[in-house]
């Protein structure tokens, strides 16, 4: 008996890394599980070692970075198991280069699968959930790289607007009792031995090895009826943690009657903001620009 007894869903880029742990692990809990990969053999050996575990599971190679595929997808997963109750939008590339060298294609690219991809399923697997009237769960999959991460324009933006539709998608979708809520993984993977140290341009591994199937566990929750209290929220998860993403608000703030003219910008800004700008990055560090930012020479 598992928390997932009698539901059926789906994983996106369910062949590889995070997301074949997704399909595990939700199998193991006794979801029906579509495994979808764009690389069907690798989606069908996932299949095959749910199935030789004594769970259930059938394989997709849609392409989900067209609307096509995502609706194909959806619509396999409510033919072969008769409901939609989970839809784990997983899958992902990465097209790293910095902004003064990154070509439309690979904004594109990254875009469509990350963005667009989360969108289409989204879409249609929250129409699915509706016409059922069962409410459901849907999951993305954000990153860190949200708070900005050097040569991932494309990728980190795509994960600032992922974060951005998991809120709206909760207030959207609560009256059909439809949760959406994100989780930011943490793994050694195939798209993390891709990274690159920003200083040094060489391969970013830390020596640590970080098992994709350690995030899995918190989607199984979020996709049961135990985990029905919880929508709109961001989960970092991975390795050792359980954390609860701090959500984008406005901070301290000065008012002026009347509006701010530039005059009166000069005078009191700097003056209650200094040492206390935001720091940015996802590493982040003490603010380090406030003599001013000019082109370094080397």
């Amino acid at each position: 008996m598992g928390i997932l007894d009698g539901k059926a869903g789906l994983v996106t880029g369910g062949g590889r890394g995070i997301g074949r742990g997704h399909c595990l692990e939700l199998a193991a809990q006794g979801m029906a599980v579509v495994v979808n990969d764009v690389d069907g053999d690798e989606a069908q050996a996932v299949v095959d070692e749910i199935t030789a575990a004594g769970g259930t599971a059938a394989a997709s190679d849609d392409d989900i970075g067209t609307r096509a595929g995502c609706e194909a997808l959806v619509e396999r997963c409510a033919s072969e198991f008769g409901r939609v109750d989970a839809v784990i939008n997983n899958a992902g590339i990465v097209r790293d280069r910095t902004l003064l060298k990154m070509t439309d294609e690979e904004f594109d690219d990254v875009y469509r699968i990350h963005v667009k991809g989360t969108f289409w399923c989204g879409q249609a697997g929250a129409l699915r959930m509706r016409d059922q009237g069962e409410g459901g769960s849907i999951v993305n999959t954000t990153s860190g790289a949200q708070m900005g991460n050097f040569g991932q324009t494309n990728y980190a933006g795509s994960k600032g607007a992922i974060a951005s539709m998991t809120y709206t998608w909760a207030l959207e979708l609560a009256r059909l009792g439809i949760r959406v809520n994100a989780i930011a993984p943490s793994a050694t993977t195939r798209m993390t031995a891709q990274a690159r140290d920003p200083k040094t341009g060489k391969a970013a591994d830390s020596g640590r090895f970080l098992d994709p199937q350690l995030n899995s566990p918190m989607v199984a929750y979020l996709c049961s009826d135990e985990g029905s209290w919880i929508t709109g929220q961001i989960l970092a998860v991975g390795g050792d943690r359980l954390g609860i993403t701090v959500q984008p608000r406005y901070g301290d703030t000065l008012l002026m009657p009347g509006g701010w003219d530039v005059d009166a910008i000069r005078e009191k800004f700097r003056a209650a903001f200094r040492a206390r700008l935001e720091n940015f990055g996802l590493a982040k560090r003490p603010y380090p620009f406030y003599d001013g930012l000019a082109p370094r020479k080397d």
